[in-house]
């Protein structure tokens, strides 16, 4: 009994003695956010004892940061942010995220700082010289000012109260946003900004054993000898979204639509461009914030599905069919929010119906194509092929024959008489071309 208690133990014990760590490379951005939740969920549903943040970004957005600094303070695990590799930066965004973490730490090489916040807008014309003009424009800066200046104090009252909370440096964090101070690592740990100094994550955890955190109000001692370390990577839509968030590479795809949209109205048939240019131009609204991912993963959806039908109506051997498989696929991946509480559709359902979808229309298609070459067997042009036989005889090439029950008028190249057997080769009106049975023989 008591060795069935002590594995129990020593089981519970094991599954939670983990330590999660995630990866950030890149801008902050609301998939930043999304990933960095979702790490912190997974890390806290399976027992975690501490949270790692490798980051190494030049900053982003103020609502994506603020929602991963809240993320921070709801979780009862200490949070540790990591700047790394060497040559890294928490720059901007990151680098309130990173003094809002329980352990700060930075590696050599690495600098943080440069905070001061930009508001993005389109920026005062240049106007003439004139009084009217003149005050306008100083009616106008001085609104601009009052705008920056709010948004200014804002973030200054919101780094106050982190670095009072987590017992930072209050004023030259206030200089990373107000003077858009930086710092190199030694000089971050000198000023009292960041908690310590590792050159990698193995010292990281060495150094950091044993040291106390305040997580709601109460102390918590930071263990990691022994520990299993887990990364959690990012999913494959978070790796998509990533690229797609990058303003160059939504530029250029949305060129590419534009561009291979137009190939495909210039040379009609062409296929490829088409198809390449309808899903790049979708891509490139996304990454731009022109459409919701809701919106891309549906009208994506809907692409695949034309395309799907222009196969089967103008087969294509199968480059409309690919089109629309890679169209469904992105549009699956991309139809849930990650934000939704139902969560992500798996990834093994999704290809599943992509397969499924891919094989019911190419199925159907190649029904179609056999249909289209079925030989007629309705109206006049059905008539061609058929036998019968001629109920008079032919004076002067025209005579009358008996078809499937029914009397035709026709005409004949060849002597017939009445009670000969005939062939349909051809249909003039109501008028049918008829020849001897057996005639394509003797030719």
């Amino acid at each position: 009994m008591r060795l069935v208690s002590l594995l129990i133990f020593i089981t519970i014990n094991l599954s939670f003695s983990k330590i999660f760590l995630a990866k950030w490379d890149g801008p902050i951005t609301p998939i930043t956010a999304d990933y960095i939740e979702r790490a912190i969920q997974k890390a806290e549903m399976q027992g975690g004892r501490l949270f790692i943040l490798e980051i190494n970004t030049p900053g982003g957005l103020v609502e994506s940061m603020r929602r991963i600094i809240q993320s921070f303070s709801k979780t009862s695990m200490p949070v540790v942010v990591f700047v790394y590799p060497p040559g890294g930066r928490a720059a901007s965004a990151g680098a309130i995220i990173t003094v809002a973490a329980d352990i700060a730490a930075m590696a050599p090489g690495t600098n943080i700082g440069a905070a001061h916040p930009v508001q993005f807008g389109p920026q005062p014309s240049r106007e003439r010289d004139d009084r009217k003009k003149k005050e306008e424009k100083k009616e106008k800066e001085s609104q601009k000012d009052v705008m920056t200046q709010k948004i200014l104090q804002d973030m200054l009252a919101f780094v106050r109260s982190i670095a009072k909370e987590k017992g930072r440096n209050v004023k030259v964090i206030e200089k990373m946003v107000s003077e858009s101070l930086a710092l190199t690592a030694d000089e971050a740990l000198k000023e009292d900004v960041i908690d310590l100094v590792a050159t990698n994550l193995n010292e990281l955890l060495e150094k950091i054993d044993g040291k106390e955190v305040t997580k709601f109000g109460k102390k918590i001692k930071v263990q990691t000898r022994g520990f299993e370390v887990v990364q959690i990577g990012e999913s494959l839509k978070e790796q998509i979204l990533k690229i797609l968030t990058n303003p160059t590479v939504a530029y250029l795809l949305l060129m590419i639509g534009f561009y291979g949209i137009f190939f495909e109205l210039y040379n009609p048939g062409a296929v490829v461009p088409g198809v390449m240019g309808g899903i790049s131009l979708l891509l490139g609204l996304y990454g731009l914030s022109l459409i919701s991912m809701n919106w891309l993963g549906l009208l994506l959806i809907i692409l695949g599905i034309l395309l799907f039908v222009l196969e089967i109506i103008t087969p294509t051997f199968g480059a409309l069919a690919v089109g629309g498989v890679i169209s469904i696929a992105l549009g699956s991946i991309f139809l849930i929010d990650p934000d939704s509480p139902y969560g992500d559709i798996p990834l093994s359902v999704v290809l599943t119906v992509v397969f499924a979808s891919a094989l019911f229309f190419l199925f159907a298609g190649r029904l179609g194509l056999k249909a289209q070459k079925r030989k007629k067997v309705t109206g006049a042009e059905g008539m061609v092929g058929e036998r019968g036989e001629a109920i008079t005889v032919f004076k002067g090439g025209k005579g009358k024959v008996a078809v499937h029950g029914e009397i035709w008028n026709a005409v004949s190249d060849h002597p017939l008489k009445k009670g000969d057997r005939i062939k349909v080769v051809a249909v003039e009106g109501l008028i049918l071309r008829v020849e001897p049975e057996g005639t394509e023989l003797s030719e």
